[in-house]
């Protein structure tokens, strides 16, 4: 019988080679080096900083913050509100993004620039806007201000070009030809949607809706005006942060954005798994 082990002279052919990372040239690690740095500075220090704040008064200080119910209201208020409006953003805006790129219709440059006014418009002057158009004055008779509804269209209104604008570049590249063969070949148009177009359109659609989720549980000048701030109705986290620090208590501050923190690590992690796993299924 003839052996069929590999001998210990013999070369190992059926074995997969280990590739080697390329190591990094003089000027590629200087430039790693200056943007880990650079990102350090901007984001990593800081939100360290937050963290060891809320955590001076130790668990039953930061709990406390956290659990105290007017705070507990806004945040509440804050991420349901924003959670609803990434779901309106993620429809909208791909039907929005949709219309841009496959559609020609009069008006379409004026169009793209109305949708990216809420990225250049101050978010005090927006708040303005949106009292004048809903609040008491109102021309068109709808008088919303000091409402939660007034909470989710400030919302609505500086989160619209988030899912827009990551959808739309990746609409515009793909790749017609093979729609059009799934189509020849008797696919209905949802089937090309839900098989082809979808799996390529959902890292960017999580990609926007991990940006409006965090922009909406960040908000704050668009609410001061419209929403009216008011304690266990209209509050957000973003105003209770600021009564906290006015009243000369940084802890407490600290603690509910650092909750804010991890909800928004949480939903980008979520979304992340969520279309990994739409993309493998497609």
């Amino acid at each position: 019988m003839t052996s069929t082990a590999l001998s210990p002279d013999r070369p190992a052919t059926s074995r997969r080679p280990v590739r080697a990372g390329r190591p990094l040239t003089r000027v590629s690690g200087l430039g790693l080096g200056v943007a880990m740095m650079w990102f350090s500075l901007l984001v990593l220090i800081p939100l360290a900083a937050v963290v060891v704040t809320a955590s001076t008064g130790g668990w039953s200080a930061f709990w406390q913050a956290v659990t105290n119910e007017q705070t507990a209201a806004a945040i509440e208020l804050t991420v349901g509100t924003a959670f609803a409006v990434t779901l309106v953003n993620i429809v909208m805006g791909t039907m929005i993004a949709w219309v841009l790129v496959r559609d020609r219709f009069f008006g379409k440059r004026a169009l793209e620039i109305l949708i990216d006014i809420p990225f250049a418009l101050p978010t005090i002057v927006a708040g303005l806007v949106l009292l004048s158009l809903y609040g008491k004055t109102s021309p068109l008779g709808i008088d919303i201000a000091n409402t939660r509804p007034a909470v989710f269209l400030a919302f609505l209104f500086v989160t619209l070009p988030f899912v827009v604008r990551t959808v739309q570049p990746v609409l515009a590249e793909l790749e017609r030809d093979v729609e059009e063969a799934a189509m020849s070949l008797g696919a209905s148009r949802f089937t090309v949607f839900r098989r082809i177009i979808l799996p390529s359109l959902t890292p960017a659609i999580a990609a926007g809706a991990a940006l409006s989720f965090a922009r909406g549980v960040s908000e704050y000048g668009s609410l001061v005006l419209l929403s009216g701030n008011l304690p266990m109705k209209t509050e957000v986290t973003s105003v209770r942060i600021l009564s906290s620090i006015e009243n000369d208590n940084l802890d407490s501050a600290a603690a509910v954005a650092t909750i804010l923190l991890a909800i928004s690590f949480a939903v980008i992690v979520l979304l992340d798994v969520i279309q990994r796993g739409m993309v493998r299924r497609g």
